[in-house]
């Protein structure tokens, strides 16, 4: 019995992904990349763990040595306690370790990096960021991105086509 139990139960889903970040690569050359937690609200994990989050537009900055997430949209969900007042875009505070804080101060200052976040994500029973440091790309750099994009594509269909 316990063998058929085990046939018809669900394959779990090992995509701990609640949002990306898919222009990050397109728009900036990600270079470092660090890991954090979020400072969260009891509203906004449950907006989470219904996968209610936007990051696409949403960049960190840096203020009196500790960094905050800006601009990442998280919406409220209509059963929420009408008790708490929901700010989908309010200041989220990441958790890092002093020395990380120092890194990152000194590279954004002195060397001109942004902070884009990647990815948000669950470990375990915690919502992580996934961010990098950053600089810009210009058009010509995006457009050679693309060309080598299409020749990868191109390449692989000839030889796909010239193994038969």
């Amino acid at each position: 019995m316990q063998a058929m139990a085990k046939k018809n139960a669900k394959p779990k889903n090992n995509d701990n992904t609640i949002a990306r970040n898919k222009r990050a690569s397109h728009e900036y050359h990600l270079e470092e990349r660090f890991e954090a937690g979020i400072e969260l609200q009891g509203w906004e994990v449950k907006s989470l763990r219904a996968g209610k989050a936007n990051i696409a537009d949403s960049y960190i900055f840096l203020k009196n040595g500790e960094a905050f997430l800006l601009n990442a949209t998280f919406p409220p969900l209509l059963a929420a306690s009408s008790h708490v007042v929901c700010d989908p875009l309010r200041y989220r505070k990441l958790l890092l370790k002093r020395r990380e804080l120092d890194n990152l101060v000194g590279k954004v200052e002195r060397q001109g990096y942004s902070i884009i976040p990647i990815s948000l994500y669950w470990k375990h029973a915690w919502v992580k960021i996934s961010f990098a440091l950053a600089k810009g790309k210009q058009d010509h750099d995006k457009r050679h991105d693309v060309k080598d994009r299409e020749w990868q594509v191109q390449k692989e269909r000839m030889m796909k086509h010239s193994v038969r």
